[in-house]
């Protein structure tokens, strides 16, 4: 099913000049971490003078600003939605929770698209997005995220039976 976008999101993003900035706001879960880590990919409001620090409030919850490039999740036809969201790795603590993750615990991730404007207004949501490979370098941090495939899914899900579907079977 597409997604649905606002009248506002459609006239900002058709005209010439618009403030209207598209922001992505993530959501990483995992059992390694205390607390969800909330990232945004714009500065939009002054969150503190003392450290400072710039972010995005949505819905109650503060999202930091990180230097972060993120591509929707695609949507082809033969493959669940995937995408790579980039961080830059300008503290050590970035690459230390790449390294927590091991093999078959996955994190997961939430994203949120809306405009810097209106960021209680969501413009697109892709949620229960797994990290399915995270790398690193002294510059960044990478993680390849998917959705849970289609064909992972059990078929069949359940026979047909009087026991399990008696309403088939009423005369």
């Amino acid at each position: 099913m597409p997604n649905v976008v606002s009248l506002h999101a459609r006239l900002a993003a058709n005209e010439d000049q618009t403030d209207q900035v598209p922001v992505v706001l993530v959501t990483i879960r995992h059992p390694s971490l205390s607390a969800p880590a909330y990232l945004s990919s714009d500065p939009t409001v002054r969150i503190s003078a003392d450290p400072l620090v710039y972010g995005t409030r949505h819905q109650g919850i503060v999202y930091p600003f990180v230097l972060m490039g993120a591509v929707l999740p695609d949507d082809e036809k033969d493959s669940p939605p995937k995408t790579t969201l980039t961080l830059e790795n300008v503290d050590s603590d970035m690459a230390k929770a790449i390294r927590s993750i091991t093999p078959g615990t996955y994190a997961t991730v939430d994203m949120t698209v809306v405009l810097a404007g209106t960021p209680d207004i969501i413009e697109a949501r892709y949620t229960n997005l797994r990290s399915v490979r995270g790398s690193y370098d002294a510059a960044q941090v990478s993680l390849d995220i998917s959705a849970e495939p289609l064909t992972a899914e059990p078929w069949p899900a359940g026979r047909m039976t009087v026991s399990r579907f008696p309403g088939l079977f009423a005369a």
